[in-house]
């Protein structure tokens, strides 16, 4: 294992949750790892607009790759990439896509049972099956990637006030994962703290959040026993605000 997966493990079991600053491209990584992180994270959805695609997979698995690189370059801290739903249909090129980004350097994956390509969520115990043979890709290539299973439950309920009765699903999911070997479980879509004590309680892998504030309230997620929180798109969302007004003033 190298170092920097060691480390990034390592912040996963302290008192305070291990807080990350979702990034885009190089110069982000370096703006945040020049500020004191302790890792860099990216999204998804920002990596994917920054070079001109929708998320979702859109962007070509390659064109990720070359980011990443990028990204692991710029900085000496861990990396953790958003690998969506593996940028492929059949296992087996999942885990090609996997074993390039660990050669790349990195040391976590985001891994979600969204079913990007028919909609819906994955069934679980298949997603299981993708969990294990990632796990032992890495295995294979000696190196103890951070699988952060990621379930979109919660996500797929725009309406937050079903989302107790979604929780024993959420539940389930977290352990069939944890099972398979995934060393997280991140839970998109509700910041409801009564929920996420209970999956906190049920699940004993570190439990990851979102949290779109501007400035998320760690002491608090600690008392709930969340490990792990992160504000996906929203540094991009709002750097393009940010971008689109002085545009705008620029050439009114």
């Amino acid at each position: 294992m190298s170092k920097h997966t060691e480390a990034f493990h390592a912040l996963h079991k302290n008192e305070s949750p291990l807080f990350l600053f979702n990034v885009w491209d190089a110069g982000t990584a370096k703006i945040i790892g020049h500020s004191g992180a302790d890792a860099v994270a990216t999204s998804s959805w920002s990596v994917a607009e920054a070079q001109g695609y929708s998320d979702g997979q859109a962007m070509p698995f390659n064109e990720l790759l070359i980011v990443v690189k990028n990204i692991v370059n710029a900085v000496k801290i861990p990396v953790t990439v958003d690998f969506e739903s593996g940028y492929a249909d059949k296992i087996d090129d999942i885990c090609i896509n996997f074993g390039a980004l660990i050669k790349a350097g990195i040391s976590g994956v985001n891994f979600e049972d969204q079913n990007i390509s028919a909609g819906g969520i994955v069934e679980s115990e298949y997603q299981a099956q993708r969990i294990r043979a990632l796990r032992k890709k890495a295995n294979d290539l000696d190196a103890d990637i951070f699988i952060n299973a990621r379930t979109d439950v919660f996500l797929q309920e725009s309406d937050q006030s079903k989302h107790a009765e979604l929780t024993d699903e959420v539940i389930r999911r977290g352990l069939c994962y944890q099972e398979a070997g995934a060393n997280g479980f991140f839970i998109p879509g509700t910041t409801d703290q009564y929920l996420i004590a209970k999956i906190c309680a049920a699940v004993s892998i570190p439990v990851n959040v979102m949290d779109l504030s501007d400035l998320p309230d760690l002491e608090a997620y600690s008392k709930l026993g969340v490990k792990r929180v992160s504000i996906g798109p929203k540094s991009w969302i709002d750097f393009n605000s940010g971008f689109k007004d002085k545009a705008e003033k620029a050439y009114k």
